[in-house]
């Protein structure tokens, strides 16, 4: 494996609107960047801490993977990503462990990242993301 640091924190809420003012006027942090990332279903809002990052995520469909994990789970952390160089390596080497993954392959998330999810049933309950950035 090629990990390389924890990239951000996806913490499920219910209103970006209602979330956002908690980050920043009660811990001082900036959110810099809010995008909907329509393929899943999901508006996002980013807060850089260091190296890594806090991720709000708000649905936007009730049906879409946020609205369903509030809707069973409440608002919270919803995952933990972690940055890797060569994403499909990872991927490739994982799937080789018998770890279940929800993607065998990257696709587009936020930020312009490649991002694939390992199944909780492997990783004792967390949802883990593994992210890459080719932007740079």
């Amino acid at each position: 494996m090629n990990l390389s640091h924890i990239e951000h924190v996806g913490i499920a809420v219910k209103s970006l609107e209602e979330a956002i003012p908690f980050w920043e006027e009660k811990l001082g942090l900036k959110c810099y960047k809010i995008e909907e990332v329509k393929e899943q279903k999901v508006k996002t809002a980013f807060f850089q801490i260091g190296q890594s990052k806090i991720e709000l995520l708000e649905s936007t469909d009730p049906d879409g993977p946020i609205g369903k994990f509030i809707e069973k789970k409440g608002e919270g952390i919803h995952h933990l990503a972690i940055a890797v160089k060569d994403i499909q390596q990872n991927l490739t080497e994982l799937d080789e462990k018998d770890v279940l993954l929800i993607d065998k392959t990257p696709r587009k998330g936020a930020e312009g990242l490649d991002i694939a999810f390992v199944h909780p049933k492997s990783t004792h309950g967390v949802l883990l993301e593994l992210c890459e950035n080719n932007n740079r």
